[in-house]
This record gives C-alpha cells, structure tokens and sequence, in this order.
C-alpha cells in the first residue's frame, strides 16, 4: 500500500456522520487488479458490524466496545491483520451468533488501531474484496468461519451503456455534494478523480444515506452494472430529498430573516417616536387602560377587558394577531355602554315634527305618540319592534328619521337589500385576519350611544346563502325578550339592544320569514290619494327640489292645477318618488334657462308642464265597450299600490268548456272555476237557459297579459261577467268591484282596500260593491279621500248582480 495516494478530509461523505474523520485511497485501477488478485486464507476471524456495510477498497473508522471484538482485533493486529467484516441483520444484538450475521461481507486489512480513554478501541480498516461464509467453525473466543470468494462480473470495456451510467453516477454526486452544505467542496476534487470503475461504484454506496439493509442488498449483487443502476437509483433519490430539504430550509430562513428585519424595523421606529414624542406600544396599551376607568362597565365587563388587555401586552408586536387584537380593544372602548341620550318627552313638539316633515301618515304618527306617551309615564319601557309596509315611495324611511328627530336620539339606517351573509350581522370570529364586527355592533359605535332610532331597510329583501340565513339572525335582534344580550362573534359578549328602537321597512310581508314577523308590531303604510300628493309636491317636493337645483321660490313657482296635471297624467303610483322625479325634470328646464340667461315663465303653465313632460302617457283608465256583455271592472292590490283591471268574457260555438288567458295565478283561476259551477247550479234563477252551458264554449280573459295576475279579489267581478255574457244584459257604468265567492253564493272579505278605493277613483270610478266585512276598512279611510263615491256592501252575490247587471240589452244582442 506503499504506493497509494492517502488523502485525509474532516467529515467527508455523501451523508452527516457523527464528525468522525475518513480515509479517502485514491485507487488506481492497478491496484485494485492486484486486490482482486490476492489469494483469500481458508478461515477469517469474523468481525460483525453493528450498523454499517464495508465495501471493497473503502476506508472507514469503527468503534470497538464488545470484548470479543476488542479480543479480535488485537490477536488480528498482531498476526496477519487481515479480517472478515460483516454486517449484523440486528444491531441490538450484543453477542451475535452465525444465525444472526450476513453470509457475504468484505475482507479487510487493519490499518490503524488507536486506544481511547474510554476503554473502547478505534480501527481504521479498509475493505479489499468480497467474501462468501461457508462454515462457522467456531464462536470463541470471537467468531471464526471458512470463507470463499465472491467474484464480481464486470461489463466489458466498450460497454457504453455501462460508461453511461458511471458518468451519470458522478454528475449526480457532484450535485449532491453541491447541494449537502455538511460536505466539503474538497469532496468533489475526490469523486473526479477516482479511476476505478468499481471502487467508484463502491466508495458511492458506502457514503450515501442508505440503511444497513439497502447497503448489503448492493454487496450482495454479483454483477457491477445491474449494482451501478440500483446506486445511480438511490442517488437520485437523495438528490431530491436534498433539495426538498434545502428548499424548505431556505423558505424557513426567509421567514426567520423577515421576522428578524421587521423587529428592528419596529424597534427602530418606536424609538424614533420615542424621540418624536410619539406614542410606544407599551404607552398606547397604558392608556387603553386609563381610558377603560372612564368607563360606565359592570365588573364583569371590566374583568373581560382586563384579561383581552393582558393577552395583548403577552403578544408579539409582529405577529398578526397583534393587530387584531388592538382592533378589538379600541372597539370594546368605543362602543357605548350604558350610554343613552335623554329622551325628550315634549308630545306637542314630537307632534309638530312629525306633521312638519310628513303629509297623512296618520296610523304611524299616532303609534309614535302613544310610544312616547307610556315612554314618559314609565321611563324604562323596552322598544318596541315596529315594521312599516307599502308600497315604494310612500316614506316609510324617512319617517325614521323625523322620529329620532322628535325623541332628540340618534339615527341610524342599514340597507338590508340583497344581504345574504349571516356575518353582516353577527360579525365574523376574531381568529380570523381582517375580522370586524357586525353591522348591528358597527352602528352602535358611530351612533355613540345605545338608544339610537335604528332603522332596518328593505327587510323583506334579505336572501340566503351557504354563508347562512341573514334573516335568522336577525330574530336575536328583533326580540325583545333576548335582545338585552345579544352576541356579536367579534365582540364574544352580550350587547344590551334593549333600549334601540328598531323600525323595519318592507313592501311585502309575505317575503319576511314567519317567525321574523312574528316579532314585530306591523303598521301599514297605504298608498297616497291624488289630494295627497299635490299637498306633498306642494309642501316637500318642489321647495327641496328647487334648493337641490340651486333656485329659490322667487326663479320658480308651480301652481295646484299644474301639480295636479303632473300627479294625473304621467305617474301611477302609490308613493311619490316618481312624482319627485317629474317635479325635479321641471325645474332642471327652468335652471337651464336661467344659467343661460333665456326667457321663461317664473310660474309654471299647463303649457310649459306638455313642452317639458311631453303629452300625458296615462290617461284614466276608461270603460270600453260598455254595451258589450261581459265586461267588467275589477279592483287589484299590486306592491306599487292599488290598481284597476277588466275581465271580458267571451261565448262560442261549442261544447261548454272554459279557457282562461291573461297570465292568472292559480287563485284566479279557481275564482272563474266556481263562479261558472254556481251559474251551473243556478241558471234557472238567474234567468239562464241550463242548454247554452253546453252548447257553448266559454272564454275568460284579463288585459294585459304580460303581467302576472293572482290574488282572490276577482271573484265577484268573475262570476258578474259571466252572468252578463249568458243574460246578455250590460253591466252597470262607473262600476268596480271586489270580494271573492263561494260555492253557496257568499261573498267574502278581501284586503288591500284603500288601494283599491284610491285606484278606483283615480279611473273616475263613482260607485264600488265590497263585502259588508270590509266595512270597517272605509271606516278607517278620511271622508274627504272617499268624497263622491257611492259604496255597496252586500253578503250574497245576488245582491252584487242585481247592483251591477241591468236590465238592459247589449247592442248586437246574441240570441243564446
């Protein structure tokens, strides 16, 4: 061994040894030649290895500690220093026997043996060719066996297949060398030049980071390509979990070094606010806590704010967290707890607000009245739930704000609209970046207090979603019972909502889920009467118009008629936003002139109301065809107010079946079924020949198909049409009806009056037939509103068709 080249590099390998030193012999081909060509002795001492495999040519360092190895060693160094390694199958074995070793190990040659402090003995030994166990031929004083060899087939010489994967096999330890920051760059200096194609191979395998069990399956492989393939497999493998591994690692230290970068960062800022005379961390939390002294808590609310205080001093300053706590610590000292603003008790003047700010509104004005009443004679009263419901325009909103204005509370509006997250409500959970709380606790904290007028817009139009059910929970909120604690997710604590007044606004009820509805005191909002609303556009509209459009009451004055010729002739409503709107196109005319310096009327003529609005597109609705049997005028409730509609009725040649057209509901439908089965059953006394039902086909129509009709207040003006298409008598003129029927000829209550009555005398109706129940609902109407009209209240439909069908014959009467 004269002759070879001993290179000697700390910690040396493809993998982390335990900062053991190696001996690296840069074999030539030479001489390995001459180590495959010494003879094997008959009998090896046989030295087991705990948890390593010796390969040919190999140099490694092994601890000794067991006696008999110790016994082996120095009788082997002493003698020829040859020896057979072999590998134990377990390594917590202490005193293995021949059942417990490898049959196919490596002869070594003891270079070097050192003597530790501890008793143990250090040998450096270096591997020389591969052996197979015969025979154990005995066990003491340490393990002796006959041996053979275990010859290797190599490729032959222009193998370019196996040159191949000899060169792909020190790329790739390169690259591992490369990418392991434990091995020296020295390492590849070494790899480069190893000649010998089998000791590469070898020297590879022993320094990756295999198991015992892998590493003797690669000696115990006869032919040197199949074995180059199997390590260049595992070299790939280690290559990557190499760089999986130095990629987290480098993600890892980014993150550390971030972190790293932005406590400095802040530290090198609260010092220069320091200097600056600004507010520290430490001194923003101190004064959170004064703050919190100031406050009007119950101990339990302290206590809570304490420990959310605390939390927060324990926190890091970088970590996300952090803000949100701060967050949530300067929401907790901005809500007002337990404090209210005065109410103020003066009936007359809340009387003289809300008449000031709205034209009618009777039923409401008085509602507010009676709560402030009681209010003042007991002073802790809980808020009731009010909802107010109409039809748009008709000023359910801001009648909120008149009355926060006559109680001097705050007001507070949230549009509820299309609202489909149940957070919005409750708030999200504080765990969560960029976490707030809900719209109810937000509120509150610009309100400042906690008994504002809050007022819940367009509730109806709450919707669902996989986010949950808005409307859920908002029954929390709107129950007086439980909303003197109610739970925000941010806020994690009750919140008293007792002392809010809450008002709820919707056009239709029936979209509010039952149990919602169920909590609150419903006050209707009716639609406005032509009189009505040219006192508004008088009193509201056109002054607050004309300020929005920057002219005053002496550039622009409109008359009662011209206001009137608007309100008739170009909108239908039952609110006043369109008139708003008509009103507003009016006087931007007038402000063009005026900016240009042009000529105009100041007073506004029925002239300048056409010029401007163009001709009237909505005209009263009139009677057509009067002398034609079966047409008759029927009253219908929509959401935008009441409405009048006609229902024709048509006979043919045929067998007596019925059609129906005009986009009717299911209601309608059955409305027509039953009035024509009480004709059927009392033709004779009705004056009905019982043949034409058979020997005719019926049609029903309702005008306007494109719109969706339904509802049970048609059945009267059904079964009248009918009865005059099969008597042939006409029917009454300036006549409407309403009521739904039975099939014993009863007549039955319907709702959604006063629309229908300010819907009818807007056509110039003069006289309508209702059922005797509905009564009291003209009872509740202003007589001025119903001046001029003539009422029937009847009970049984003979009473409506000797009201509504005369005695007189149809032109181009049909003989049936």
């Amino acid at each position: 061994m004269s002759n070879h080249k001993i290179l000697t590099i700390d910690n040396l390998s493809l993998h982390e040894f335990d900062s053991e030193a190696e001996l690296i012999p840069l074999l030539t081909p030479e001489d390995e030649e001459e180590m495959i060509k010494e003879e094997l002795p008959e009998s090896l001492p046989i030295l087991p290895l705990r948890n390593m495999v010796l390969f040919p040519g190999v140099v490694i360092p092994i601890t000794a500690g067991r006696d008999k190895s110790i016994k082996l060693i120095d009788d082997a160094n002493a003698a020829g220093k040859i020896i057979g390694v072999v590998a134990q199958k377990n390594e917590e074995d202490e005193d293995p026997t021949k059942e417990d070793i490898h049959t196919i190990g490596t002869v070594a040659r003891i270079l070097r043996v050192l003597k530790m402090p501890d008793g143990n003995t250090t040998v450096i030994l270096q591997g020389k060719k591969r052996f197979e166990i015969d025979a154990v031929v005995s066990e003491e004083p340490y393990l002796t066996a006959t041996i053979s060899n275990f010859d290797e087939s190599r490729p032959g010489p222009k193998d370019t297949e196996f040159l191949a994967i000899l060169d792909s096999v020190k790329e790739l330890a390169i690259q591992i060398i490369k990418e392991s920051p434990n091995i020296p760059s020295e390492a590849t200096f070494a790899i480069k030049n190893i000649e010998s194609q089998s000791f590469l191979i070898n020297f590879v395998t022993s320094n990756m980071n295999l198991t015992v069990k892998e590493k003797q399956d690669l000696l115990a492989i006869s032919d040197l390509k199949a074995r180059a393939l199997e390590t260049l497999r595992y070299m790939n493998i280690e290559l990557q979990k190499l760089e999986l591994k130095n990629d987290i690692q480098s993600k890892v230290r980014f993150d550390l070094d971030q972190q790293q970068r932005e406590y400095f960062l802040h530290q090198q800022m609260k010092t220069i606010q320091e200097e600056l005379g600004g507010v520290s961390q430490e001194e923003e939390m101190d004064e959170m806590l004064q703050k919190s002294k100031t406050k009007k808590w119950d101990p339990k609310t302290q206590q809570h704010f304490d420990k959310e205080l605390s939390k927060m001093r324990r926190m890091n300053p970088q970590a996300p967290d952090f803000g949100i706590q701060r967050n949530y610590l300067e929401l907790f000292l901005d809500l007002p707890w337990n404090t209210f603003s005065k109410d103020n008790f003066d009936l007359k003047r809340a009387q003289k607000i809300l008449d000031k700010d709205h034209f009618g509104l009777e039923e409401v004005k008085k509602r507010m009245i009676e709560h402030l009443a009681v209010l003042k004679l007991r002073n802790d009263m809980k808020s009731p739930i009010i909802c107010l419901t109409g039809p748009p325009g008709v000023g359910k909103t801001s009648i909120g704000r008149s009355i926060a204005k006559a109680l001097g509370r705050e007001y507070v509006r949230i549009s509820l609209g299309g609202l489909r997250d149940e957070s919005e409500i409750r708030g999200h959970r504080k765990t969560y970046i960029g976490a707030m709380p809900g719209r109810i606790i937000q509120s509150l904290k610009k309100a400042g207090t906690s008994n504002p007028v809050f007022v819940l817009d367009e509730i109806d139009k709450l919707s669902n979603s996989n986010q949950g059910d808005p409307s859920s929970a908002l029954l929390e909120v709107l129950d007086p019972e439980q909303n003197n604690s109610f739970y925000d997710n941010f806020l994690e604590m009750g919140y008293d909502l007792s002392k809010v007044m809450f008002i709820a606004t919707s056009n239709n009820m029936s979209a509010i889920q039952p149990a919602l509805r169920d909590r609150m005191e419903i006050i209707k909002m009716s639609g406005y009467t032509t009189e009505e609303k040219i006192e508004i556009a008088k009193q509201h509209l056109f002054p607050r118009q004309l300020k929005e459009h920057g002219l005053t009451p002496k550039d622009l004055t409109i008359g009662k008629r011209q206001l009137e010729k608007i309100v008739e002739g170009y909108t239908r409503e039952s609110g006043v936003r369109g008139l708003e709107a008509k009103i507003a196109q009016v006087i931007r005319n007038a402000a063009k002139s005026v900016a240009m310096e042009e000529t105009y009327n100041k007073k506004v003529t029925d002239e300048d109301v056409i010029k401007v609005l163009g001709v009237a597109r909505l005209g009263r609705d009139k009677y057509e065809s009067n002398d034609v049997a079966g047409v008759v005028t029927g009253l219908a409730w929509t959401s935008v107010g009441g409405d009048i509609l006609f229902i024709e009725s048509l006979i043919s040649p045929g067998k007596g079946t019925m059609t129906i057209t005009g986009n009717l509901g299911t209601v309608m439908k059955e409305s027509a079924t039953i009035a024509l089965e009480y004709i059927k059953a009392n033709a004779e006394h009705l004056g009905i020949n019982p043949d034409i039902l058979s020997k005719y086909n019926i049609h029903i129509h309702v005008p306007e198909g494109a719109t969706p009709k339904d509802g049970p207040s048609a059945g009267i003006a059904m079964l009248t049409s009918l009865v005059s298409l099969f008597t042939q008598k006409r029917v009454q003129k300036n006549i409407a009806m309403t009521g739904e029927i039975t099939l014993r000829g009863k007549v039955l209550p319907v709702g959604g009056i006063k629309e229908k009555i300010l819907a009818a005398r807007r056509a110039n109706i003069k006289e309508i037939i209702l059922c005797q129940e509905n009564k009291s609902d003209i009872d509740e109407i202003k007589p001025e509103y119903i001046q001029g009209l003539t009422f029937h209240f009847v009970k049984e439909m003979n009473e409506v068709l000797k009201i509504a069908v005369t005695d007189q014959d149809v032109k181009n009467k049909k003989n049936l």
